[in-house]
């Protein structure tokens, strides 16, 4: 029964990384789809965060009925209730990808207002530290989960950057309101996963040694 508690928890563990690379795909399909001014891979990005939502649903189903049915305890506890808070993470990571492809939409083909050098330079930042919290998770690495949650200023500074150059362009040109309010979402959107890696590495923190701290 043991056997087939851990298979159970590694099968979990699996599914989880799954749901990862599928929100890391879609917020690099996202930024693409503003850079190339690509529609209709915006509106496959939209489309596509349907199957992780549905991911979602189904891992917490399975966390609820591994708890049920085999009332772990200690650290086996703390696993199942890691994954299933990081499987809400993951999911509104990927809502904030699809949030990113509305406001592509909102866009539409017209010109960019300036060339983006801050928001890819964000995202590839945002992702890289997602992958760096999903591994300190797969590790049990404290201090990689640390070291990734004390970073997240790094993308707020640049979150209050892109928002202060926006707002300039807004204020010496009205016509630009509209794009450079679209951006500012893109660039706050960024921002909030961020946020949510910082709770994954928070989670991973609690899981491995039953300690709650806040970054």
């Amino acid at each position: 029964m043991r056997k087939s508690f851990h298979e159970s928890i590694r099968e979990l563990k699996n599914d989880m990384l799954k749901m990862g690379s599928m929100v890391e795909d879609a917020i690099h399909k996202s930024i693409q789809a503003l850079k190339e001014r690509d529609l209709d891979l915006a509106e496959q990005v939209m489309k596509d965060d349907d199957q992780i939502d549905d991911f979602e649903i189904a891992l917490e189903e399975k966390c609820t009925k591994l708890i049920a049915l085999q009332q772990p305890v200690a650290k086996d506890l703390r696993t199942i209730i890691v994954i299933s808070k990081l499987v809400t993470d993951l999911e509104r990571i990927g809502d904030h990808a699809s949030n990113i492809a509305k406001m592509v939409l909102e866009i539409g083909d017209e010109p960019l207002i300036k060339p983006l050098i801050d928001i890819p330079r964000m995202t590839e930042i945002v992702t890289r530290r997602l992958r760096q919290s999903l591994d300190s998770f797969v590790n049990l690495d404290i201090e990689l989960a640390k070291k990734v949650a004390q970073e997240d200023e790094e993308i707020d500074i640049l979150d209050e950057q892109i928002l202060g150059e926006l707002i300039t362009f807004m204020l010496e040109d009205p016509k630009t309101i509209r794009q450079a309010t679209s951006l500012m979402f893109i660039s706050r959107f960024l921002e909030r996963i961020g946020d949510h890696s910082t709770n994954i590495c928070e989670r991973v923190i609690y899981m491995v040694s039953g300690e709650r701290q806040t970054y």
